[in-house]
């Protein structure tokens, strides 16, 4: 039980989401570390079309991704994505090693 706000919860407080770590991978994938320790790869080419991800297509813009606030940013973070996209949109990673990328 919490309360936050004036207002008492029965649930234990969810922490927020945060990227701790991120890498660009070949095909537009992201390596994603959260702040929680699990790790994901995640395909952003399905949101390469949508007009605020276009700039992504060049690949040299895509693979200049780092964290700023806990989020992926491009372009002096005038391009984010939220983590929880990235969590939810995920998969497990398969073995990738941090230390292994680019």
């Amino acid at each position: 039980m919490y309360e936050l706000n004036g207002i008492v919860y029965a649930d234990d407080p969810t922490p927020i989401l945060k990227v701790k770590t991120v890498r660009p991978l070949d095909n537009y994938k992201l390596f994603v570390q959260f702040s929680t320790g699990e790790e994901k790869e995640v395909d952003i080419a399905p949101l390469l079309n949508e007009p605020a991800f276009i700039p992504l297509k060049d690949k040299s813009v895509f693979d200049r991704v780092y964290v700023d606030y806990g989020a992926p940013v491009w372009n002096n973070g005038t391009i984010d994505i939220a983590p929880e996209y990235l969590y939810q949109n995920g998969a497990p990673n398969t073995g990738i090693k941090e230390n292994e990328i680019k």
